[in-house]
């Protein structure tokens, strides 16, 4: 890299796609910089990940509570009011806790929104600098439906920072934000409807498992509106009317759950030529731009791997492997693991049941019920049911869990389906007992 340029590396975002990576650089003695139009650490620490689970993690210990026929006493009534203190109490000096730990690996943080004057020039207001490398990291906004009345809709943002939780609620979509949302409210009181504009949400999971969620959240209190399109909401005296092609609610409060989308506009793109779809930036296998030095990594990159902070965290750190010369490679994506954070719990890792199914002279298909595992009783369970994909050789390369303990299961599998460990090596696993993750290895054979 050269002395030319103000920095080495600069960044378009301060969250995971750019502070996992740069501890790298700057122990390689790369200068490098972060612009930052809001919360310094980007969606995940602020209003994403962290906030979610804070928020989510009593909805289980409430149904623990509930499902202990008496054994703990109460009845798990979550209070929001204090459930949002507590997450507060944990993020609100994240940000400034960030800002120290990397200013003090010597990264500098430009505040402002960043945007391309040429290939290797920002302008951040009314300050312009360079870098030899730019890296977009931008991340992802929520998609707000065009709609009359689209000023009276939420997005997920607006949900995690909820003072008070509605009793009632319509959450328009279907996929992970819809359903955790809908899982988490539901627990706290509230009475909610999801509206679909299929049958089928949440398309990334095993439809079988999907289904057992919809049943098990319809037992909860959720209301399942399928096949509808939401048309207007109206305010009126009694709170807002929301019309759909198939019928009309009220409800007090609305959630416009339907997607989210790329942050790739305003910031120059086209100006120096980025290629980009609706699906975000167009990159090669090495996470490269149309134009040469510049890359984009995290969830504003058009990929087929899930878009979630572990990605986002992968890539940030092949890029600044590839930009200190530790590797060459175009990058190479392991097994990743993903998890719907509802009640119960789905979590996945590998090659799916579908393409098992659709695959059979390569995979096989065993499903089980783990209930017949005494352990997945000690904290109450009354369901569950796993998924496992083996190869010819009998190596699990996937598998699929619904259950309260879903995320612990599939984490526990995941170096076996990485690594290729042979039914041999499995066996030599010696895992502590009785735990969750003794348990899960005991599902394979």
């Amino acid at each position: 890299m050269t002395e030319n340029y103000d920095y080495d590396v600069l960044y378009l975002g301060s969250g995971h796609a750019a502070f996992d990576g740069a501890g790298i650089l700057t122990a390689a003695g790369k200068r490098v910089a972060f612009v930052e139009e809001d919360k310094i650490g980007g969606t995940c620490p602020n209003w994403g990940c962290n906030a979610k689970i804070l928020l989510e993690y009593p909805v289980a210990l409430a149904r623990q509570i509930k499902d202990s026929n008496g054994i703990l006493d109460g009845n798990g009534k979550i209070d929001w009011v204090k459930n949002q203190a507590h997450k507060r109490q944990i993020l609100d000096d994240l940000p400034d806790i960030l800002q120290n730990i990397f200013e003090g690996l010597g990264v500098t943080y430009l505040f402002g929104q960043g945007k391309f004057v040429d290939a290797h020039t920002i302008q951040i207001n009314d300050q312009q600098v360079t870098a030899d490398k730019i890296v977009i990291a931008t991340g992802e906004h929520s998609h707000r439906l065009d709609i009359e009345g689209r000023e009276l809709l939420h997005d997920s943002k607006d949900f995690l920072a909820m003072a008070q939780m509605p009793e009632e609620m319509v959450i328009i979509g279907g996929g992970y934000i819809a359903m955790e949302s809908a899982s988490m409210a539901v627990a706290a009181g509230a009475k909610v409807t999801v509206i679909l504009h299929n049958d089928r949400p949440l398309s990334a999971f095993y439809e079988k498992f999907v289904k057992k969620l919809m049943a098990d959240l319809e037992a909860q209190g959720v209301n399942f509106i399928v096949n509808a399109n939401t048309q207007s909401v109206q305010e009126t005296a009694n709170g807002l009317l929301v019309k759909t092609d198939i019928g009309e609610l009220k409800t007090e409060w609305v959630l416009d759950a339907t997607g989210r989308v790329p942050n790739t506009q305003n910031i120059g793109l086209d100006e120096i030529g980025v290629a980009y779809s609706k699906h975000g930036i167009i990159v090669n296998d090495h996470l490269q731009t149309s134009v040469d030095n510049v890359y984009a990594a995290g969830d504003v990159v058009d990929k087929v791997v899930p878009k979630l902070t572990p990605t986002a965290t992968f890539e940030s750190q092949y890029l600044s492997q590839l930009f200190i010369g530790q590797t060459q490679e175009a990058i190479d994506y392991p097994a990743i693991a993903t998890n719907l954070f509802t009640s119960p719990r789905i979590a996945q890792a590998g090659i799916s049941v579908e393409k098992a199914q659709a695959e059979p002279d390569k995979y096989t298909v065993v499903e089980k019920d783990v209930m017949g595992d005494w352990y997945r009783q000690v904290d109450y369970e009354k369901a569950g049911e796993i998924a496992l994909v083996y190869d010819q050789d009998h190596r699990l390369v996937g598998a699929t869990e619904i259950s309260e303990r879903a995320e612990d299961i599939i984490n526990s599998l995941l170096p076996a389906i990485e690594l290729g460990y042979t039914p041999e090596q499995l066996a030599r696993l010696v895992t502590i007992f009785p735990t969750i993750g003794y348990s899960a290895f005991g599902e394979l054979g």
